[in-house]
């Protein structure tokens, strides 16, 4: 398709922070790029309708929080043939102008790979570990349970790359989902995110889901975004559960190894 646009983004929005979405936003529609914006509103009031108008921003109400997964899933039919980049982007995300179309440029170089993230910072400059290895049971029980952490070996432990310099590029495991840029034929080939997830571990599948079309995703810490990281299932017990929903979900899916 001849006026394709060069990059397709989707945020999915509920209960945002109304400063940092907007500066989000700002980051995206700085970027020197054709481009568009999809705005999935999973609030029953259709809380930001109205609120960022802009030839770039589409605006799509849901009426209910479906989700994260699922709400980016909605933008398939709309971006495919339609972009040659997509990028999951969550609300609490800047950056500057030539980080995605550097990303873009990378990304381009490697036929085999379908994703790419950059290395991610707190907003106080720390670093964020964003890639990990693929998640065990033993390691997701014990960053809850303390008192199991004896049992966790040290290389499995938050699922950390201890081996690796993380200010070098390699194809992780998996990237955590607050800036994920595909190849847009790749992400609708995938059939986007498994919508099975409501929130939390949609971004693990997806990244064993690139694998199953023998390619990868590549870590590029020569770029890098700063991400709020709100934590939630860490603080209410709703999301906690959630959480661990998720992963028994996840777990079914792909396997109950131990280590």
């Amino acid at each position: 398709m001849k006026n394709k646009f060069d990059i397709t983004t989707s945020i999915v929005l509920y209960k945002e922070d109304l400063n940092e979405l907007s500066r989000t936003i700002d980051c995206f529609l700085k970027t020197p790029l054709k481009k568009k914006l999809f705005l999935i509103d999973n609030t029953p009031t259709k809380e930001f309708e109205g609120v960022f108008n802009h030839k770039e921003i589409e605006y799509i109400p849901v009426g209910k929080n479906i989700g994260f997964g699922p709400g980016h899933n909605l933008v398939l039919s709309r971006i495919k043939n339609q972009s040659n980049y997509h990028l999951i982007l969550n609300p609490d995300v800047s950056f500057n102008t030539s980080v995605i179309p550097n990303l873009m440029a990378k990304l381009d170089r490697h036929e085999v790979v379908s994703m790419i993230a950059p290395k991610v910072l707190f907003p106080n400059g720390e670093f964020q570990n964003s890639c990990r290895r693929y998640p065990k049971i033993i390691e997701l029980l014990a960053r809850r349970f303390t008192f199991l952490a004896p049992l966790v070996p040290a290389t499995l432990r938050k699922g950390n790359y201890i081996d690796i310099n993380l200010e070098t590029s390699f194809f992780a495991d998996y990237i955590t989902g607050c800036f994920h840029l595909y190849k847009t034929d790749d992400f609708v080939e995938l059939n986007g995110f498994d919508e099975r997830y409501f929130l939390y571990m949609e971004d693990v599948d997806i990244c064993r889901k690139i694998e199953k079309l023998d390619k990868k995703k590549l870590y590029y810490p020569k770029e890098e975004i700063t991400h709020v990281l709100k934590q939630g299932s860490l603080k209410q017990k709703k999301l906690f559960l959630t959480h661990i929903y998720s992963a028994i979900k996840y777990f079914m899916k792909w396997g109950f190894k131990l280590t």
